[in-house]
């Protein structure tokens, strides 16, 4: 097992990540009260969740299963969630254990900010993107049908347990899409992991375990490191965010439902470094070579059949990054650099929307 820690004084906690923590880690003694709640989903029930119980045998451990997707994260799933928490009489003293993907912890945690004004919640992510990014910072939140995660609070989670065996039953495209994020860490802030990646692709390709286990801890390492500089995005956190300004338009214009999270990211990816090409910050070339690096997952580098300019216009404008009415872009300014920018020539957006759009 190793260990990282999100410093964040009082609200400090730490990441542990390896093979078999799911059954090994002593996850009664984080508890603070006598009462937990297991959230998971139907997917992850049948797999996991028994295992999870074992741990809290000798108090009360109740459970809620919820319906698989993100078109499920909505604030009538969240109902149902206070409803369950109610009808078993949880306390303020209670803890609840996320058992899923970022839909899970995302509802999860945000129900956790909200249920008797906070409490304790243990994030316990299954799948590669919530285990290397939402996981990790406590962002917790649900979808609106006019823009995602619009309604959500900032609360972090006692601890992280990312146990790197559970990934053996992750479908293919769900560990591609959370591979978008960990590409992400290379291009915005450590270069050097991305040129990792580059060379160690086809071993992470094929599931090699060592490989994908530094993948996951170098990504957490990175994520840490910004949490703990800014934990409510008021600044340099909202770096994270590569790419994500266009992906939220992609997954608002499909309803949730057809494109996974990490799939939108990486094309709003190839969006943003487009764009910032356009600017002279970044060379061209590094589209192509990041678009060859995720289409060897299957990722898409493309956007949705029949999306347009002016609706990729019409939903950024609902980005929480805009301010005072300007929309706020994540773009490079080199690689391993990233900028949060409303200073940018709106031709050089306008060009990058017509040229994956096909206008």
């Amino acid at each position: 097992m190793r260990t990282l820690q999100v410093a964040l004084a009082e609200r400090s906690y730490p990441i542990h990540i390896g093979a078999g923590l799911l059954s090994s880690f002593p996850l009664a003694e984080q508890v603070r009260g006598n009462q937990v709640m297991i959230i998971t989903n139907e997917t992850i029930a049948p797999l996991y969740l028994a295992s999870l119980e074992a741990h809290f045998s000798a108090i009360q451990c109740d459970t809620l299963i919820l319906p698989d997707g993100e078109k499920f994260k909505t604030l009538e799933t969240l109902e149902t969630l206070f409803d369950a928490l109610m009808a078993k009489r949880h306390s303020r003293t209670t803890t609840l254990v996320a058992l899923g993907g970022g839909v899970v912890g995302d509802m999860v945690g945000f129900a956790a900010a909200c249920y008797q004004r906070g409490v304790d919640f243990i994030q316990v992510p299954t799948t590669l993107l919530a285990q290397v990014d939402s996981s990790v910072g406590g962002k917790t939140a649900v979808n609106h049908p006019r823009g995602k995660n619009m309604i959500g609070a900032f609360h972090q989670p006692r601890l992280v347990l990312i146990d790197t065996d559970v990934l053996n039953s992750l479908p293919e495209r769900e560990l591609a899409a959370g591979y978008a994020e960990v590409v992400k860490y290379g291009l915005i802030r450590d270069p050097s992991f991305y040129q990792w990646l580059e060379t160690n692709n086809d071993k992470l390709l094929s599931r090699d375990e060592a490989i994908i286990s530094e993948a996951i801890f170098r990504s957490c390492e990175n994520k840490a490191q910004v949490v703990a500089d800014d934990e409510t995005e008021q600044g340099n956190r909202a770096l994270l965010n590569l790419g994500h300004t266009f992906g939220h338009a992609i997954e608002t214009a499909t309803g949730y439902s057809q494109w996974l999270h990490g799939e939108a990211v990486a094309v709003g990816m190839l969006m943003a470094i487009r764009m910032s090409a356009e600017l002279g910050w970044v060379p061209a070339e590094l589209e192509s070579k990041v678009a060859t690096l995720l289409s060897a997952w299957g990722l898409p580098v493309a956007v949705p059949e029949g999306m347009t300019p002016e609706q990729f216009m019409d939903l950024m404008a609902l980005d929480k990054k805009v301010h005072n009415g300007q929309l706020r872009l994540v773009l490079l300014r080199e690689l391993g650099k990233a900028v949060v920018t409303a200073d940018y020539d709106g031709a050089a957006l306008q060009k990058t929307l017509e040229a994956f759009c096909g206008a």
